[in-house]
């Protein structure tokens, strides 16, 4: 029996678009025993997936004792006689864990600051979604099925439950039209304007009559509250009350979603949510878009996009033109199509 480890210790949203890489591994290997390695953070994503035999957690983040933590995981992993690894994560640390614990086929991308470690190196081929991308890595699995995986989350009966009282105790009625803002994102040049979050908010409830509900991590809810504040109508913030299997089950109750380049798009995909998405500084065509023929995206065309494949802290040309000439109208036109085609 194949013993196969998967290892992505990056972002929230790079952990919900492997997912599909479960589905390939599971379909070419039905029999195989799957674990997964990933950072604390982002260890909801795999809850109750029925694919994973193993949740492996390697918090890599605590500075002192990094290196006592990385031998401790390479000592675990080596006991445990896995037979191949499958690494998409692009990074040396990756690559070293599965290279010390002594995997004999350790699988990943030419670009990869530790590709000289794997035994089978797949091209990294921008011209691909990430989910294509990740399914690459398995050398015999049919490209043409690749549109087939979707990326899934697997929220429990209790999640639903939260996101239900939630929208209860905020007056939120069964045939209301709802809309979900994710306005966060760890880097500034991902952010649309606050503003004008809060004026396609009052637009929608006052057009549409729809209800705003603000989702996002901790780190996102004094934005939210900061967005509600300037906005004439009431929203409800759900923004650091629910857990990330809540705020998937809350997300899967939406019409769509108005998101930033950030994981939330992902979460809705996964849970069958339509986006509308708005590109600042990146682009598309790094692999990160919606999944799916059901989402919008808006962007402009600038001489300066993209100024880096992360964002960054502040707009290098000082013009900040990729958020600022998108416009309220735009993306309110963009959410309310979406709501009447769900109508």
């Amino acid at each position: 029996m194949e013993k196969i480890l998967i290892v992505q210790t990056a972002f929230l949203g790079d952990v919900i678009l492997t997912t599909p890489l479960l589905k390939g591994v599971k379909k070419l290997h039905p029999q195989s025993l799957l674990s997964f390695i990933l950072i604390p953070e982002t260890r909801e994503v795999l809850a109750h997936n029925p694919l994973v035999d193993e949740i492996i957690l390697y918090d890599k983040r605590k500075k002192e004792k990094a290196f006592t933590n990385f031998l401790s995981l390479v000592r675990e992993i080596r006991s445990k006689g896995f037979t191949k690894a499958i690494i998409p994560h692009r990074s040396l640390r990756s690559a070293s864990l599965c290279y010390l614990a002594k995997i004999p086929q350790r699988i990943g991308f030419d670009r990869s600051a530790g590709s000289f470690l794997f035994t089978r190196k797949v091209k990294y081929q921008t011209g691909l979604h990430e989910i294509e991308r990740n399914l690459s890595l398995l050398s015999d699995f049919p490209s043409n099925h690749r549109q087939d995986f979707l990326p899934e989350l697997f929220p429990v009966e209790d999640d639903f439950t939260k996101a239900e009282q939630l929208l209860k105790k905020s007056g939120v009625d069964t045939g209301d039209a709802l809309v979900a803002m994710a306005p966060g994102s760890v880097w500034a040049t991902k952010r649309w304007l606050p503003e004008r979050f809060a004026q396609v908010a009052d637009l929608l409830i006052k057009g549409s009559k729809a209800r705003i509900v603000f989702v996002g991590s901790n780190e996102d809810e004094k934005l939210c509250h900061h967005i509600s504040k300037m906005m004439d109508q009431k929203s409800i913030i759900a923004a650091g009350k629910m857990s990330f299997l809540q705020s998937a089950a809350l997300i899967s109750e939406c019409d769509v979603i108005l998101s930033n380049d950030s994981a939330p798009v992902h979460m809705a995909v996964a849970v069958g949510t339509p986006v509308v998405e708005i590109y600042g500084s990146t682009v598309p065509e790094f692999g990160f878009a919606p999944w799916g023929d059901r989402n919008v995206i808006i962007q402009k065309s600038l001489y300066c996009r993209p100024c880096g494949i992360h964002g960054k802290n502040k707009c290098p040309e000082k013009h900040f033109r990729c958020m600022n000439e998108i416009t309220t109208q735009e993306v309110h036109e963009a959410v309310r199509s979406v709501i009447e085609r769900s109508d």
